[in-house]
């Protein structure tokens, strides 16, 4: 029979997220916002600042029920107030955070390739 996991403490999710994710500063929430229950429900934000600038916020949210875990990331940009730009869930946080990220890059590449078709069409070289 296997072993009942026991869940996760605010102390070793800030660990993970300090493991995977060492350059925000992060805070864990003692609350849970978002269900009625805290069980398996952890939730942190991580930011990234440049003197007093907010240049990047990241939200992660752990949900651990029925055996199943489940990872969610978003992020926003700059600024305080900056909306939430991509959310990714996945199993393990290393996906979650990957899956924003290649997220992001298929933006860039999409957003990259229209701004060189208009530079060309403006016969701007470079």
């Amino acid at each position: 029979m296997p072993k009942k996991r026991e869940k996760m403490s605010r102390n070793d999710f800030r660990d993970e997220l300090i493991k995977i994710m060492p350059g925000y500063k992060w805070t864990v929430h003692r609350k849970n916002i978002y269900a009625e229950k805290n069980d398996g429900f952890l939730s942190a934000t991580g930011i990234q600042t440049s003197g007093s600038n907010r240049l990047s916020t990241l939200e992660v949210c752990r949900r651990d029920k029925d055996n199943m875990i489940e990872y969610t990331a978003k992020s926003a940009g700059f600024g305080i107030n900056a909306p939430w730009l991509a959310k990714h869930t996945d199993s393990t946080l290393a996906r979650g955070l990957r899956g924003l990220q290649n997220q992001y890059e298929s933006m860039a590449s999409k957003y990259s390739g229209h701004a060189s078709a208009l530079r060309a069409g403006r016969g701007i070289k470079g």
